[in-house]
């Protein structure tokens, strides 16, 4: 089965009258929160950006850029037929198409089309994808809104899946993204959720009283993106047209008229701007949780730190005769060497995942699937380069590797200088950030038998913000 298509549609027509109010309550001069500069929390070396892009990052951060487009980049004709790696996510999905609901006033799609293009990252990632955003003029509420953005969609170019994500919420992560997709596309629909901070209470009309006590293991705070298949979602919201009821999300229009929607870890950190103080500043943002991979932000570089992550990656292999034994991309003399679908070298496949773990890009599996022909025999230097270049596109740095090889025979210590070089090689990187040690099993399991060997790789990268 192809990748399925995804259209993106960001909502940013309301009026921000909650963020233009002062403490005070009173309303200062209308300002669109989505238009506010905000430093991008997944690349804080790049200058410039509001709520809008950082918003829309996450959803091309991930998508993988085909290099022979290189010479059409700057087809801006938004047939993208022919430019699916350009626009591809993930493996098994695709980018079709980017949609913006705006506000109705004339002018605001030149002002979402700066703030969206305030940062190089989405203008570039999107003239690379042969893509340009699309805006539909919103409606008198969020799901009406949403159900022109929807009617636009349809007929031309309909996607599998469609995401719904607030634009005002900049902090959500690919990894997030990544679960609402695959969920979305196993059950239908999906929405990332959280367990509320806060006991939450049923009141009467006037908010005074309370009426009913709610069981808050049974209670979610519910995110965006919240993703459905496009033909049923489309229908759904036809039909809460007409009904006469106020829906506040498109999770309960589909509820409703579709079915069940399918929870999935959301992230603490993927908070919605409402109000101004809701603008981050360096010290205040909400940590990230042990799941999250999107980086806290600030509202300018000069306050932003470094950023790390750490990644690890394990990988074993069993020794047979008649194979070469490959350990970081060091051919070493022995009887016997790893059997694989590549070429088997296990040390470097446990930093290929190690850095993309850390990167929050996918591991060497998806990357390089053991099913897939093409990788029969390949190189695994090839492997973990292409890897590292997916990772430094994303803005990551290396500050250093440490591993671990656990074989019985041969002795590593007289290679070891060699393996740390040709690693180092690899990623670009000063030999001096790279430490290889190997251990013995002791003489347990297929390891300390010689039947086997292993290997662990603990990476840290930086983000570092000018």
């Amino acid at each position: 089965m192809g990748a399925k298509s995804f259209a993106l549609i960001l909502t940013a027509a309301g009026s921000s009258a909650r963020f233009s109010s002062s403490g005070s309550g009173s309303v200062s001069a209308a300002v669109k929160k989505e238009y506010e500069p905000l430093q991008s929390s997944l690349f804080p070396t790049q200058k410039g950006g509001t709520v809008l892009s950082c918003a829309a990052e996450a959803f091309l951060a991930d998508a993988a850029t085909d290099e022979a487009d290189a010479d059409t980049a700057g087809n801006t004709d938004n047939d993208t037929a022919d430019k699916p790696e350009s626009r591809r996510y993930s493996d098994d999905f695709i980018l079709s198409r980017l949609i913006i609901t705006v506000p109705p006033e004339a002018d605001h799609k030149a002002k979402a089309l700066k703030a969206l293009y305030a940062g190089s990252f989405v203008r570039n990632r999107l003239t690379e994808a042969g893509l340009k955003p699309e805006f539909v003029v919103g409606g008198a509420d969020r799901s009406e809104s949403v159900f022109r953005a929807l009617e636009y969609l349809a007929g031309k170019n309909e996607p599998d899946v469609v995401l719904v994500h607030d634009a005002a919420r900049p902090f959500v992560s690919p990894a997030l993204i990544r679960r609402v997709l695959h969920l979305c596309a196993e059950k239908g629909a999906a929405a990332p959720a959280i367990p509320p901070v806060d006991t939450c209470k049923e009141t009467d009309e006037t908010g005074g009283r309370i009426t009913r006590h709610l069981q808050r293991s049974r209670l979610a705070a519910v995110q965006t993106p919240q993703g459905f298949r496009f033909k049923p979602f489309f229908e759904a919201h036809k039909k809460a047209r007409t009904d006469g009821k106020t829906y506040t999300d498109d999770t309960e229009i589909w509820g409703v008229y579709a079915g069940d929607v399918f929870l999935c870890e959301g992230e603490r950190s993927n908070m919605k701007i409402t109000y101004k103080e809701d603008l981050p500043v360096a010290s205040s943002l909400p940590a990230p949780t042990a799941s999250d991979t999107s980086v806290s932000s600030c509202p300018a570089p000069t306050a932003c730190v470094s950023v790390f992550r750490t990644g690890l990656g394990t990988d074993t292999h069993r020794l047979v005769e008649n194979r070469p034994l490959l350990i970081g991309g060091v051919r070493i003399p022995f009887e016997k060497g790893e059997l694989a679908h590549s070429d088997g070298d296990v040390l470097l496949h446990a930093i290929t995942d190690a850095v993309l773990g850390a990167a929050a890009l996918g591991d060497i599996g998806e990357l390089f699937p053991p099913s897939d022909d093409t990788w029969k025999g390949a190189d695994s230097a090839f492997l973990l380069k292409a890897a590292w270049e997916r990772v430094q596109k994303a803005g990551w740095l290396l500050e250093n590797l440490d591993c671990v090889i656990t074989i019985e025979k041969p002795k590593m210590l007289p290679w070891r200088e060699a393996v740390q070089k040709r690693i180092a090689e690899i990623l670009g990187c000063e030999t001096g950030r790279v430490f290889v040690k190997a251990k013995t099993a002791e003489g347990l399991g297929d390891i300390g038998e010689g039947n086997a060997v292993g290997a662990q790789c603990v990476c840290l990268l930086r983000m570092h913000a000018d």
